[in-house]
């Protein structure tokens, strides 16, 4: 699956990756090391998360993430 970043918001993104794993906001949380409540605030776009969330993520789940510069 291929998701342009540009396309959505933050919290969309986290949402978009945890419902391609299957995972609950539980599950997806406790797999990178972060709350239930952490996972809706970020879904919710009310909480930012951080590189190094993003490295769990991307590491636990093999997903790559490729950054263009704007033109």
């Amino acid at each position: 699956m291929k998701v342009n970043l540009k396309d959505y918001g933050r919290g969309a993104f986290i949402k978009i990756i945890r419902e391609w794993t299957g995972l609950t906001q539980k599950e997806f949380g406790k797999q990178i090391g972060r709350s239930e409540r952490t996972i809706q605030e970020y879904e919710a776009g009310t909480t930012n998360y951080n590189i190094n969330t993003l490295e769990k993520i991307i590491e636990k789940f093999n997903i790559s993430i490729i950054a263009e510069k704007k033109r």
